[in-house]
């Protein structure tokens, strides 16, 4: 039997080969800007950003090796060019320049000279940050497990019952409209509490946009919603909201080790384009079909982090264990999978 990483794991390193020259080239760059201690921080941020977004990579799989070649190249070029300048440098930028209402050049100065400041607009926004991205993540979540169509289960006690609700005309929405109004009852402020209630409805928003562009493109659904839109551009656009759902709280977290926006962007760069290396190595080497539960623990960890993302407004959570749990989740699938698979060949 092959392992997870395909039939010889030195094969696998044609995948890696941009990641890894990306990496010597942002660890470069990051001793250019602050020397050794900024080298260790790229790093330390590359490894966090990999590991909180692996399940991305496999959720990004079962979109992408439906696509047909010309539209995953598209991806893998264009997607990544946006994953690393757009979620990881312009994204934040704007949301600083929305919040303090301050011009595009204005931002840039403060991010460059005032870090201090600029972080700390940042983060006062992170509530609305949170809800947006947790009901984006929530909507894919449910929307995998919620269908009564779906036959295929990992965690059978938990997941046939969800299928069932599929029943309930728009379950996915109102599940989602109460975790967003839950967890804004907590919040302390009735201003705070409607920005949340706000930016989550968006996200909510957001997601159904992206849905029913699929649908209206021609995108086809199977089991469990796992194809949210096949047709290109559609699948394309779904791909890059995915990703900025996911790149929230990395961005918000980078500043736990530095205020340097080079640094982090250098970073969460390096760690975004071996994402990209984990997502296509999965669709090119079949790893979805060959380990039927991997999917499942994928999206068990969208939920996890959407969760995160509503309690993260509350308690603070340490991105190592949000990264932490996804990893358990994803590897007690692939390890349910080896199980599967051992156990047909035997029979």
């Amino acid at each position: 039997m092959r392992t997870f990483f395909g039939p010889s794991p030195m094969q696998n390193l044609k995948y890696f080969t941009w990641s890894i020259g990306f990496t010597v080239f942002g660890l470069v760059g990051g001793y250019l800007v602050g020397g050794w201690s900024a080298v260790f921080i790229v790093a330390v941020l590359a490894v966090l950003e990999t590991s909180l977004s692996f399940d991305n990579a496999v959720v990004n799989a079962t979109v992408l090796r439906h696509m047909d070649e010309k539209w995953r190249q598209r991806f893998l070029l264009w997607g990544i060019l946006i994953a690393v300048f757009g979620m990881r440098i312009v994204f934040p930028l704007a949301i600083v320049g929305v919040v303090a209402n301050m011009g595009p050049m204005a931002v840039i100065d403060l991010a460059l000279f005032k870090p201090d400041d600029y972080a700390r607009i940042l983060t006062s926004a992170h509530h609305e940050i949170a809800a947006f991205g947790g009901a984006f993540l929530m909507m894919v979540f449910l929307k995998f497990f919620i269908d009564v169509n779906k036959d295929t289960h990992w965690l059978a006690p938990i997941e046939a019952p969800l299928t069932q609700l599929g029943r309930l005309e728009a379950a996915q929405i109102m599940f989602t409209l109460l975790a967003i109004l839950a967890s804004s009852a907590w919040l302390d402020g009735a201003e705070r509490r409607m920005e949340f209630i706000v930016a989550g409805v968006w996200g909510l928003v957001v997601y159904i946009l992206a849905d029913g562009i699929g649908a209206i493109m021609g995108g086809e659904e199977g089991e469990g919603g796992k194809v949210v839109a096949k047709t290109g551009f559609a699948g394309f656009m779904y791909l890059e909201l995915l990703d900025a759902s996911f790149s929230f709280d990395g961005v918000i977290g980078a500043f736990a080790l530095t205020n340097s926006l080079p640094i982090i962007a250098i970073g969460l760069g390096v760690g975004a384009m071996f994402v990209r290396s984990f997502t296509l190595m999965l669709v090119y080497r079949g790893t979805l079909e060959a380990y039927r539960y991997l999917e499942h623990g994928a999206f068990w960890a969208i939920g996890a982090l959407a969760a995160i993302m509503f309690i993260g407004v509350h308690v603070h959570i340490p991105e190592t264990v949000t990264g932490l749990i996804g990893a358990v989740l994803i590897a007690a699938a692939l390890w349910s999978s080896i199980r599967h698979n051992r156990s047909a060949l035997a029979h």
